[in-house]
């Protein structure tokens, strides 16, 4: 018997390092590295070189629960109020409505291309619905891919919340094939009423014990090691009670997580550092016992026409569901088409694919079968060009600073401070002189291994390693002291404009200088509030406004979302839009409405 289990062991401790290794190549050729999880477990399965034999569906969907309940639990933690703040509007309507749309439009290339009956097609539609948080997250965070704040977090949002809505459409539609002769009236009204408890006890159990989990644990003495343990022990604890209470435990976890990453959390820091080791655990254990569970011997006789579905969800179904759900927004053409293409799927479609086969079901491996082809699909399509996607759709933005080399230290009590450790970086403002604020005088300075107090080491030197204790809300200003300067390419200087202005300057100063024209009433309006005016109220670092013949661009914003930096452009760029006939905005529409109405009057009036 302890043969077996070490044996047990020795294979599952060895496809994880296995997996990590493998990770190092994926970076170098820029392999999608979930993808290249999910092949370790395909190739370690019963049709691979491993020839594991794993049929245990109910022992797979729990060890994939539990690691994506730690993945958006990990999610939310990293989620600033201000991105869900900006992001709420679209990101709600994509979470249900634009589900909910997905699972419509797929039935329709699943009916006719697998032959399946409109309610199995409705289900295969169900469980392919939803983005896959650990694949979103990982591209926009772990990838380093920067864009603009309002795009990033609608993506973000949109991932972490939608799984619940893909989940309950999933069972409901279960419920209903089961059924059997359910009236439409009985199973329409326990749809609605399973839907609102869902929906209603994740999001305010996900409140209100994120609230009291940090109310609790900044009230007890524990271990410092302890802390990261309690921490996930309380957040499953959320997931789990949540949905024995019949509510969706994904949305109380990843909820749960926001608050609790937004508010003074004793042992955060710590916390940090073993979440984030937890966090690829979970991943790489979550796809590698996916992997493990398909039997790829089954694909060629259905791989065709699952291809055509998951071409159809790519190409066809997520854009248009997403230009419909967007169109109150305002989104540009361009975004509105990077927001559909990143609709990654992954672990959720697979676990979710599963229920079928625990119930059951006629079609149940079919529809696990295809889901697994659809993310496969996904993952080579879009999990490899959403980098280049966004490039060509000029939707990157420069980064702020360069690399910044830093420790940061919780200290204990109730201290509300931190200690945080820097290496002057060589280009850095500090080591070029700039003097550190008063708030943030080192305490002590280590240079070639020896301790100086402030009055021996004088002036901060390349390499030096300073010791300051700050609020944790000023350490980005810190940052930008130690760091290097982000290296300007040419690409930069075509974002972010040839020549910088004052946001406090009146327009009219801009107007004379660079010959473009303002409205009555506009002269004598500080560039700042100008650009937050015409771009709606809300500006992001990266928004522009074409003054025709230059381009004002906002380069930089402060933490109340002031504008702070603005650059300007001698010869805009041609508008990205404008290579894409689809995704018209309510504006564009408008727009050209208004076009045809005036052409059509000056062509009457000749």
């Amino acid at each position: 018997m302890f043969d077996v289990i070490a044996f047990v062991i020795l294979i599952g401790a060895g496809l994880v390092v296995l997996s990590i290794f493998t990770s190092l190549i994926s970076f170098r050729v820029g392999a999608p590295l979930l993808l290249v999880f999910l092949g370790i477990g395909l190739l370690a399965g019963e049709d691979g070189p491993g020839g594991i034999v794993f049929e245990n569906a109910q022992l797979a969907y729990f060890i994939g629960s539990v690691a994506l309940a730690v993945i958006l639990f990990d999610s939310g933690i990293g989620t600033r109020f201000q991105t869900v703040k900006a992001a709420a509007g679209p990101s709600l309507v994509l979470a249900t409505v634009g589900v909910a749309m997905t699972a419509g439009l797929v039935a329709v290339p699943a009916h006719y291309l697998l032959g399946l009956d409109w309610l199995y097609a409705l289900l295969l539609g169900a469980v392919v619905s939803s983005t896959d948080a650990a694949a979103v997250f990982f591209l926009l965070r772990v990838g380093g891919l920067k864009l603009r704040e309002r795009m990033r977090a609608t993506l973000e949002v949109e991932s972490g919340s939608n799984d619940p809505m893909a989940i309950f459409l999933t069972v409901a539609l279960i419920e209903l094939i089961m059924a059997g002769g359910a009236s439409a009236q009985s199973l329409t009204l326990s749809f609605l009423t399973t839907f609102s408890l869902q929906m209603g006890l994740g999001l305010g159990l996900g409140l209100a014990s994120g609230f009291l989990i940090v109310m609790g644990l900044n009230r007890i003495k524990l271990e410092p090691g302890l802390f990261p343990v309690i921490i996930l022990g309380l957040a499953l604890v959320v997931f789990s009670l949540t949905a024995v209470l019949g509510g969706s435990g994904f949305l109380a976890v990843y909820v749960a997580g926001i608050v609790m990453g937004n508010m003074r959390l004793k042992g955060a820091v710590g916390f940090r550092r073993f979440q984030d080791g937890l966090t690829w655990l979970a991943q790489i254990t979550m796809f590698l016992v996916l992997g493990l569970l398909a039997t790829p011997s089954q694909f060629p006789q259905i791989a065709l026409p699952a291809i055509g579905v998951a071409l159809a969800l790519i190409f066809v179904v997520r854009p248009l569901a997403v230009w419909l759900c967007l169109l109150p927004f305002g989104f540009p053409r361009q975004e509105t088409a990077f927001v559909g293409w990143v609709g990654l799927r992954g672990a959720v479609s697979i676990l979710l694919a599963i229920f079928p086969i625990v119930a059951g079901m006629e079609n149940g491996q079919l529809i696990f079968n295809t889901a697994f082809i659809i993310v496969l699909t996904s993952l080579l399509v879009q999990g490899w060009t959403v980098s280049p996607m966004a490039r060509w759709l000029g939707l990157t933005v420069p980064p702020r600073i360069g690399p910044v080399e830093k420790v940061e230290l919780e200290l204990p009590g109730d201290a509300r401070h931190e200690l945080v450790v820097y290496r002057v970086a060589t280009e850095s403002p500090v080591a070029r002189g700039e003097r550190i604020p008063r708030w943030a005088r080192p305490s002590l300075t280590v240079r070639d291994g020896r301790s100086l107090r402030l009055h021996e080491a004088g002036r901060p030197q390349p390499g030096d390693y300073l010791y300051i204790f700050a609020l944790p809300s000023f350490i980005p200003l810190l940052d930008r002291l130690f760091a290097n300067p982000a290296e300007i390419s040419r690409e930069d200087t075509v974002y972010f404009g040839e020549f910088g202005l004052e946001p406090d300057r009146p327009i009219s100063d801009a107007a004379k200088a660079y010959g473009f024209a303002v409205g009555e009433g506009e002269a004598d309006q500080p560039i700042g509030d100008l650009l937050r005016a015409r771009l709606g109220g809300a500006a992001v670092r990266g928004d522009r406004v074409l003054m025709d013949p230059v381009e004002l661009i906002v380069r930089d914003t402060d933490d109340e979302g002031r504008i702070s930096a603005v650059g300007v452009r001698l010869e805009p760029r041609s508008d990205p839009g404008a290579r894409l006939p689809v995704f018209f905005s309510a504006q564009d529409m408008i727009a050209g409405l208004r076009a045809r109405l005036k052409e059509k009057r000056g062509g009457s009036g000749a």
